[in-house]
């Protein structure tokens, strides 16, 4: 596969996943997962007071997705980084914040 041909197949991967985002593709995206759990958690609370939710949410998130990138990259923190869109030196702070380095 030449450079051009695999700019094709980025893009056009990229647009089928954005187009799966946005609901037009799959009847499961990630959005309505994150809905549904946070509905099934406020339920679950009832009347309980709510504090930090934002926190929560992103310490939920945040491992499970640098554990996946990590994987697919074959543990290396550049290509990483990249990925995600992140400083190498900011991804490094997020792992070793969730006990990953």
């Amino acid at each position: 596969m030449n450079i051009l041909e695999d700019i094709t197949h980025r893009r056009s991967f990229l647009h089928a996943d954005m187009g799966a985002m946005n609901g037009m593709q799959s009847s499961s995206t990630l959005r309505k997962e994150v809905e549904r759990s946070l509905d099934q958690y406020f339920a679950h609370l009832g009347e309980a007071p709510v504090t930090n939710l934002y926190d929560l949410v992103l310490n939920e998130v945040e491992r499970p997705l640098l554990e996946a990138v990590l994987k697919h990259t074959g543990s290396n923190q550049s290509k990483a980084s990249i990925m995600l869109g992140l400083n190498r030196g900011t991804l490094r702070k997020k792992l070793k914040q969730h006990g990953m380095l």
